[in-house]
């Protein structure tokens, strides 16, 4: 609750109608929608405002390799500059689920906030993680 509770208001709110989308569709598994509450949990260490926000979207549309390249600092401290609404983009996967796994989330928990932008894998391949990772994709994609 206190990683939930560390996220800006408007995360919040996404995070919750996830959740409860989740529900609505009868999941009841713990680390997915502890998953739903904080897989945007990483951009808590550096908030964006509105139009940094619009600016990551556009500039994935137009040229996604771009925004990947100006996304591509692993720390932090990268999360700088006119980079850094991209860093944030980018990185908040990362971010998350270091948080999650330090305050004792599941570590399936864990995987779902780290894989939650992956490219899905198709449903024949997909094991029991990868299985939830699109239904909570799916939702995250709606909201």
């Amino acid at each position: 609750m206190a990683l939930f509770r560390q996220q800006p208001p408007a995360e919040q709110r996404h995070s919750l109608k996830v959740y409860a989308r989740l529900v609505a569709q009868g999941e009841n598994s713990p680390e997915l929608l502890a998953a739903a509450l904080l897989h945007d949990v990483g951009k808590s260490r550096s908030p964006l405002c509105a139009w940094e926000r619009a600016l990551v979207v556009l500039v994935q549309a137009a040229a996604p390799d771009l925004a990947r390249r100006w996304g591509s600092g692993a720390q932090h401290d990268a999360a700088r500059g006119w980079r850094r609404s991209f860093v944030v983009a980018a990185q908040h996967p990362a971010w998350g689920a270091e948080m999650a796994r330090a305050a004792g989330a599941a570590p399936l928990t864990v995987n779902l906030i780290l894989r939650h932008q992956d490219a899905p894998l198709p449903v024949w391949e997909a094991g029991q993680e990868d299985r939830l990772l699109f239904i909570l994709q799916n939702q995250d994609d709606n909201s």
